[in-house]
């Protein structure tokens, strides 16, 4: 039974899956026999007809009458001293022989020089295949005075026979030309060819009709699986109607396994970034590894978080839930990738991905945005609830108010880039993609200082740059907030709130440029006048400088740089 399933196919069940092999082995061996016996037949009637006879003995008969008449024009030519006339003999004697335009009789010494040349060619002065010179040369210093050889004239390829006349010491040398002497041969190669061609294409579409009905589930398979390669994401074939043979079998078993791949894949994305499960589904590996990359990164931080999750209790994973849901997904809309998350932090990196073409800050500060929106859209939400609460119990209990307080979202961003390591790191049993240099600090640092301006978000001047000079129409204006030594630095760092610019009106406008022009003098240590300008400004983050120019004088080593000793 053994041999007879491998013939025709093993159970499975009550199905018996038939090998595609044995299909494709029948119908292939008819085709190709009937096709290899007729055009085999065809190719012997030619072949029968128009042999070639390739003999040396032809040339050699040519040769050898030009031999003894090159020796008798010797004898002429010591009775009559006229050389080139007994050259033109020979070269006449051999002419009148040739059948083909490109026979030849050549004759030269052994430096290759051509004294006879007899051709429907241009006159060659040298024997330009020195290889082949070079050989004859050997052979005559073996004693070895002729020879069947190939040889390049005249940039073909020749075959023929040389024999040394030693009346003249010069070699003669006549030859055919390879492809005119096998014009004829190849004529019937063609037709035979044309036959054969005609023929297969016959037979091949007809044993293509019948192996594709066959083997017909193969491309849909095939163009299945492509799709999925292409969009990288496992999906169920339809075998609905698919025959009961190996084909269809394997389909199934792809079917089972993509099932449970496909899950495997939904969660390993969930946990890792777009960037790296790319490269783990082409490489079919992580590795520990990593580069120097030219990034931007985000950091977002809930204000009051302590307060917070004093309040909320357990209840603050419902709270973070809520507000990431959205968040991750505005960042993943502007092609950034998470770097980690702890709490109520959330760092993300921009320009990390290959098929992203836009401007990584740009990126950046549009989410940045985004994601005060969506802070925005939380606290409305319980600003919602809270009126329920209100219009069915007419007053919040204090502990309903309290928590009220603790669900009204604010968050932080801070924005800055450079040059940074982005890679894997860890052991070969877990490891974490991450994000390592001094900007991903500066950027937490950034984050920070939103408390103290009372602005939504601050970027650093490389982020500002970067914008300003790649990206055309940005709209987005940049207000200069302070030139600030954070702790752990020596050197003042410039900072700025993005703003958006439709979002500007008169008063705002207004209140910006009593800002700025307070901000200059408070820089050149003029801090009466710029505490007036500040007390016109109407925006909140005029209140630290109002603080700093309180005494309307600056400190006596004031260098405009404002240090902070705190992180």
């Amino acid at each position: 039974m053994g041999l007879l399933e491998s013939i025709i196919g093993k159970k499975t069940g009550d199905t018996r899956v038939i090998p595609v092999t044995l299909k494709i082995t029948v119908i292939t061996a008819l085709f190709l026999l009937v096709s290899n016996l007729t055009t085999n037949y065809i190719n012997l009637i030619f072949n029968q007809n128009e042999l070639i006879d390739l003999s040396r003995s032809l040339l050699a008969k040519d040769l050898r009458d030009i031999q003894n008449f090159a020796t008798n024009q010797h004898e002429i030519f010591k009775f009559n001293n006229d050389l080139k006339a007994s050259y033109n003999a020979i070269e006449t004697k051999a002419v009148r022989e040739f059948e083909n335009k490109k026979s030849i009789l050549i004759g030269f010494d052994k430096k290759g020089k051509i004294s006879i040349h007899a051709s429907a060619m241009d006159r060659k002065k040298e024997f330009s295949d020195k290889k082949t010179l070079d050989v004859i040369n050997q052979n005559f210093s073996q004693k070895i005075q002729q020879g069947f050889l190939y040889f390049e004239y005249n940039n073909s390829e020749y075959f023929g026979i040389y024999k040394y006349n030693d009346k003249w010491d010069m070699y003669l040398l006549r030859g055919e030309e390879v492809n005119q002497f096998l014009k004829r041969s190849n004529q019937i190669f063609r037709e035979i060819s044309v036959i054969i061609v005609f023929l297969s294409v016959i037979f091949t579409i007809v044993g293509v009709f019948f192996i594709r009905y066959i083997l017909r589930y193969i491309p849909i398979i095939t163009r299945s699986i492509m799709l999925m390669v292409n969009s990288q994401k496992l999906e169920i074939i339809d075998l609905k109607k698919a025959p009961n043979d190996e084909i269809t079998y394997m389909g199934m078993a792809f079917n089972s396994l993509s099932s449970t791949i496909d899950n495997l894949v939904n969660i390993f994305r969930k946990f890792v970034n777009h960037d790296v499960a790319e490269k783990a589904y082409a490489e079919g590996e992580i590795r520990l590894e990593g580069t120097q990359r030219d990034l931007t990164i985000l950091f977002s931080d809930i204000k009051r978080f302590t307060f917070i999750t004093e309040t909320l209790g357990a209840d603050i994973i419902k709270l973070l839930n809520m507000h990431y849901e959205r968040a991750i997904r505005e960042i993943d809309k502007e092609q950034g990738v998470i770097g980690s998350i702890i709490g109520d932090a959330l760092l993300a990196v921009f320009g990390v991905l290959e098929n992203s073409h836009d401007n990584k800050s740009y990126q950046a500060v549009r989410t940045a945005f985004s994601l005060q929106e969506v802070a925005e859209s939380l606290r409305i939400q319980m600003d919602k609830k809270k009126e329920e609460i209100v219009r069915s119990k007419r007053k919040m209990t204090a502990e309903e108010s309290r928590v009220y307080e603790a669900v009204l979202l604010e968050i932080g961003v801070g924005i800055d880039g450079g040059n940074v390591f982005y890679g894997n790191i860890g052991s070969s049993i877990r490891m974490t993609n991450t994000v390592i240099g001094d900007n991903v600090n500066s950027s937490s640092r950034l984050e920070g200082l939103t408390r103290i301006y009372k602005v939504p978000v601050i970027v650093s001047e490389y982020v500002k740059d970067d914008i300003e000079k790649h990206v055309m129409d940005h709209g987005i204006e940049f207000v200069f907030l302070d030139l600030v030594q954070v702790k752990g630095k020596t050197e003042g760092k410039k900072v700025y709130w993005p703003v958006r610019k439709n979002l500007i009106d008169r008063s705002m406008e207004d209140s910006i440029g009593f800002f700025e022009r307070g901000l200059d003098l408070y820089m050149n240590g003029k801090w009466s006048t710029a505490y007036t300008n500040f007390q016109k400004c109407k925006m909140p983050l005029a209140e630290v400088f109002l603080e700093r120019t309180s005494s309307k004088k600056a400190p006596s080593n004031w260098d405009g740089i404002w240090k902070m000793t705190t992180k």
